[in-house]
């Protein structure tokens, strides 16, 4: 007989409420995205191996600010100047100042990752904001945008870990 492997937390959530749904596949994108750095030199992050300003670490930075754009600047409506950090998501987004590490980078998205789930649990999934392009926007689509976002990065730091040392998977 074969040993089933235990369930991941998209697979816990399928029969759930639609957004304990939402925030499980949000959270293992999250999480997907962190272990893609894990275990790599600082140089080996750093790695451009495309012709964009694409790198790993790069990576993570930019979603760091895309989080902000989205959570606390948009759903939040807190103003850009009050934001620590990137939060348009920008080409500036990527850059990684040589004194950040690959620790300083997994810990300041992990911080702004905390703080969208604190913004998002004051609304509920209907709940709409301005938005400057959209008009409204809801919570709902925020998740999905952000699902969206973060498994189109996944598939990039995917491509990108197996150039670097043959890593592939989750």
């Amino acid at each position: 007989m074969t040993t089933a492997r235990p369930l991941d937390s998209e697979e816990l959530a399928s029969t759930a409420p639609e957004r304990e749904l939402l925030e499980a596949f949000i959270d293992a994108y999250r999480d997907v995205i962190i272990a893609k750095l894990r275990g790599l030199s600082e140089d080996d992050a750093r790695r451009s191996l495309v012709p964009s300003l694409t790198t790993l670490i790069g990576l993570v930075k930019h979603a760091a600010a895309v989080e902000r754009n989205w959570f606390q600047h948009c759903l939040g409506q807190q103003p850009r100047e009050e934001i620590t950090g990137n939060s348009f998501g920008d080409d500036a987004s990527w850059q990684v100042g040589s004194d950040e590490t690959v620790a300083d980078v997994i810990a300041e998205y992990a911080a702004v990752c905390d703080r969208s789930r604190q913004i998002a649990a004051g609304f509920a999934l209907d709940d709409t904001v301005p938005h400057p392009r959209l008009g409204r926007v809801s919570l709902r689509y925020i998740y999905v945008h952000m699902i969206r976002e973060l498994a189109r990065h996944c598939g990039q730091a995917d491509v990108l870990r197996e150039q670097i040392d043959g890593t592939t998977g989750d």
